[in-house]
């Protein structure tokens, strides 16, 4: 441990960890409206389209990070505009436009840094664009991505609006003036910032996982998108960190170490996201079908005590319970007052509750009979459905579309609203 803390302090070290974390925070934030665009397919081509940028950008000006970054983003822009052009002008699918742009750029540049390779004296390694080097970040790589934080944090807070509306509503955006296809290039000339931030530290092969994993996790964890950009800013951030931590660590490739620690992130937020996550799903679905159990017994109750049939035996088999079942959730519902604890009877609580249930019942069998034009054999199963999720506001206006009816299709009475 202690030899991994001094290396932590090593120069090295210390830029690589800086230059991730400014990684993760720029592709969290524009990852978040890459996926609610469903432009995924577009992030993973234009991260493997920049090779041949960087290839002429090395052969007019040698080994240069600045030179490095102009010639991915002329690419990353060149393989936009193609993908945009085929789909508008050829009679070719979206998705087969875009990977016939991306694997075509990404084969000249793997020809290219094959070609430059074989030259003496010269070192261009293709593992380290595919999969990133993030050891050997340099201080100008550090000014780079430090530039593409700035300009694309800015780029978001200064036309928020327009991203905002062009992604969830185009249509409307373009009726307010807001030029959607100019925000969209505009949209992808940050992501090819963004990518070619990424290129020391993941390569191109993963900065598509960067781009998308943290703002999937976000959008479990969030559905307002301001909230949504900052925790998928901070999960890149973390993930980024944690991975080139546990990278360091164990001795590994940074670069996937990141990618895994993003998609261990996203698989929390699937299990455990506080409205969308697998176990609180869960966790809903068993206490609804609980209140479906409780409110069938109250249900039951009420009609066997309006016919003065209600025993024990009686409820056991109008529910289909066993005893043993039936006396544990009348023993819940008597500890909510809802039933007398001496006596199998309803309370005026236990009454009230049962007789609001009655009347969604039967109101939405009486709607779903003289409406929709069902028959009485079919209301039924229905109305057992729709009785336990109808709201009193609902069941008010329902009441009044009917005219206020007083029985249902099958002449039982419906019960009043209580005040």
């Amino acid at each position: 441990m202690e030899n991994y803390l001094t290396l932590l302090g090593e120069a090295w070290a210390v830029r690589a960890l800086i230059a991730s974390g400014m990684v993760g925070i720029i592709c969290g934030i524009l990852g978040c409206f890459i996926v609610l665009r469903n432009m995924s397919l577009i992030g993973d081509a234009l991260a493997h389209s920049i090779l041949p940028g960087v290839v002429f950008a090395f052969i007019l000006i040698g080994y240069n990070a600045v030179g490095f970054f102009i010639g991915a983003v002329l690419a990353g822009l060149v393989t936009a505009i193609g993908i945009t052009w085929i789909q508008h002008n050829a009679k070719t699918k979206n998705d087969a436009a875009i990977g016939i742009m991306f694997t075509a750029m990404f084969s000249i540049g793997v020809m290219g840094i094959s070609w430059i390779s074989r030259s003496e004296g010269v070192h261009l390694d293709l593992k380290d664009f595919l999969f990133g080097n993030v050891l050997g970040v340099a201080d100008t790589d550090l000014y780079l991505t430090a530039f593409v934080l700035v300009y694309v944090v800015l780029s978001v807070i200064v036309f928020y609006r327009y991203l905002f509306a062009s992604t969830f509503q185009a249509v409307i955006a373009q009726t307010m003036g807001i030029p959607v296809q100019l925000v969209h290039y505009f949209l992808m000339l940050l992501l090819s910032f963004a990518v070619v931030a990424s290129l020391q530290m993941v390569g191109v092969i993963l900065v598509v996982a960067m781009l998308i994993t943290p703002a999937s996790a976000a959008l479990l964890l969030s559905s307002r998108l301001k909230r949504v950009i900052l925790l998928s800013a901070a999960i890149g951030f973390s993930s980024a960190i944690a991975g080139l931590l546990i990278a360091i660590y164990l001795d590994t490739t940074p670069g996937p170490a990141m990618a895994v620690t993003a998609t261990l992130v996203y698989l929390l937020a699937v299990f455990f996201a506080p409205e969308k996550g697998l176990l609180w799903r869960t966790l809903r679905k068993q206490r609804q079908r609980s209140r479906v159990y409780f409110e069938d017994c109250l249900k039951k109750a009420f009609n066997l005590q309006e016919r003065q049939t209600l025993t024990f035996d009686a409820l056991a088999a109008e529910l289909g319970w066993g005893r043993q079942e039936l006396r544990r959730r009348l023993r819940f519902l008597t500890g909510r007052g809802l039933f007398h604890s001496d006596k199998l009877e309803l309370t005026e609580k236990g009454l009230e509750a049962a007789q609001r249930l009655v009347r969604a019942h039967r109101l939405w069998e009486t709607y779903l009979a003289d409406k929709i034009g069902l028959n009485t054999d079919q209301i039924h199963d229905e109305a057992e459905r729709y009785e336990h999720l109808l709201p009193d506001h609902l069941l008010d206006e329902v009441d009044e579309v009917l005219g206020f009816p007083t029985t249902d299709p099958h002449g039982e009475p419906i019960p009043a609203r209580r005040m």
